[in-house]
């Protein structure tokens, strides 16, 4: 009997180092390998990715984008997410990502704007996302996805304040070009 109490009290322990320490496996494990990940996307879209038309550039230029030559619009039937990651599938889950019921229309990687297909890019969601980029372009793509993942767990989507800064631009911009 005294083995199996062992055992027990080892998970026991186990378990609440792990539950004490989630953030530092998330800082240290997860989001690094996520990072690496929205690096390659970028690079990828990119490549393959459509630059911005003349009125779009002027949009960009006006919400503050230092080098708005540089972005890039890639439409896909499904904006990536590391899903083959088992790990950052559970922790995009968590931060509502992705996930059952859960449509990711658009998603800004580096200068690489992902928008799903059919989903209209008009002005203000345009406006949105350009806002990302410059989030991105005044720091670097690392301290953003760090950021945000930190203001998703604590704030929320609607309220995390990356979002609030380009929800903004919605309402700003919220006219026709």
């Amino acid at each position: 009997m005294k083995p199996f109490k062992l055992l027990s009290l080892s998970v026991v322990v186990v378990i609440v180092t792990l539950a004490l320490s989630y953030e530092k496996i998330i800082s240290s494990i997860l989001l690094p390998q996520y990072v690496s990940w929205a690096y390659d996307v970028d690079a990828k879209g990119l490549e393959v990715g459509i630059p911005l038309k003349e009125r779009e550039i002027l949009l960009a230029t006006e919400i503050g984008i230092q080098n708005p030559e540089k972005v890039r619009i890639i439409y896909v039937d499904e904006v990536p997410f590391p899903y083959e990651n088992y790990a950052l599938k559970i922790l995009g889950e968590a931060l509502g990502f992705v996930g059952e019921g859960i449509v990711n229309d658009a998603q800004v990687f580096g200068y690489s704007i992902y928008v799903r297909s059919g989903y209209k890019l008009d002005k203000p969601r345009l406006a949105h996302e350009l806002v990302h980029v410059l989030q991105i372009e005044r720091s670097d793509l690392e301290t953003i996805i760090t950021q945000h993942f930190s203001d998703l767990a604590q704030y929320g989507y609607q309220n995390a304040p990356l979002e609030v800064e380009a929800f903004k631009a919605n309402q700003k911009y919220s006219g026709e070009y």
